[in-house]
């Protein structure tokens, strides 16, 4: 894999490649379980663990072995996977885990963490003897489950090739992004692009609204015209015009306004330690974090609009401006 190739897997994988491979999948949460699943089918070993009781019992019932600590998990492994909440679980579940296995072992985290975290995480690995990669994510709990996520790769070459065959079980891309901490870099800088673009969408359709458009007449000027991204086009925050976005569910399922919050959050602390002003980036997180303040974490991000509509959001940045 290379920064300008994508790996595209819409063949199954080749269960001999994984056959008898001892895999320790470290969280089994929303993402987690149906991620260890799909190894297990593809016919690897695993042994999973997770501190919440009932996500280890829901592994279970899906034949992924389960063990009692995370070191347990990972003793004689030679792989361990990790998707975890935070850079703080991750680093402290290496340091639980890392006297349990032995030299070689590949390390891939699949958490969506901080650049420095992740970087951290495989200096950590490497000075064990082990090799580290991070592997971020996307494409949600539905890309988990069907196998069709998109693996973000940061890495040395070597290390990225020998994941590549688990992350051909777990999704169907798979793009190295360079060194150790640069698939994070690309997820959070893809999703701040995203949330910008989600909250530009939103407050067209509530301008339009105001001055008479209707939905659809904007949606289909815009989807075909310079305003089309996928923040319109897929994830469109107006119920109508695109059937299948999380709008017609009442903003259900989809992509949580509390995980685009943390990943702009991410975004916000890698542009502070790099000195980059991001205006439009930070702009974007306070939006969000009213928002989640507001209207809980669970929703769909395309639910920002409703807030937008209600004037609810960006009180702060208006009150900076009328005082420039």
């Amino acid at each position: 894999m290379s920064a300008d190739e994508v790996d595209e897997v819409d063949e199954k994988v080749d269960i001999t490649e994984l056959a008898d491979r001892r895999i320790a999948f470290l969280g089994l949460g929303n993402m987690g379980r149906p991620m260890a699943v799909n190894l297990v089918r593809a016919g690897a070993s695993v042994t999973g663990f997770d501190p919440v009781p009932e996500a280890v019992a829901r592994a279970a019932s899906a034949a992924v072995g389960t063990a009692a600590s995370a070191a347990d998990a990972a003793r004689g492994a030679e792989i361990v996977i990790t998707m975890l909440p935070s850079g703080r679980h991750v680093l402290d579940c290496y340091r639980e885990i890392l006297p349990a296995v032995g030299p070689g072992t590949l390390f891939i985290d699949c958490s969506t963490i901080d650049v420095a975290d992740a970087r951290a995480a495989a200096a950590m690995v490497i000075e064990a003897g082990g090799r580290g990669i991070d592997a971020p994510v996307s494409g949600g709990v539905v890309g988990a489950e069907a196998a069709t996520l998109t693996f973000m790769v940061g890495g040395d070459p070597a290390s990225a090739a020998s994941a590549e065959p688990l992350l051909r079980a777990m999704g169907s891309r798979a793009i190295h992004c360079g060194a150790s901490g640069a698939g994070q870099a690309a997820k959070i800088c893809n999703n701040m692009i995203l949330g910008i673009s989600m909250i530009a969408v939103s407050e067209a359709f509530v301008l339009g609204e105001r001055l008479g458009l209707t939905d659809q007449a904007l949606f289909d000027v815009a989807s075909t015209a310079s305003g089309q991204c996928w923040a319109l086009t897929t994830n469109c925050p107006v119920p109508g015009p695109v059937p299948t976005s999380p709008a017609n569910r009442a903003y259900g399922g989809g992509f949580a306004s509390g995980l685009m919050l943390k990943d702009l959050r991410l975004a916000r602390s890698a542009a502070d330690a790099e000195g980059v002003r991001t205006l439009l980036g930070r702009t974007a997180a306070e939006i969000y974090a009213d928002f989640v303040r507001a209207d809980g974490p669970g929703r769909d991000f395309s639910a920002v609009i409703t807030a937008i509509r209600e004037g609810a959001v960006g009180a702060r940045h208006d009150e900076e401006t009328a005082d420039d």
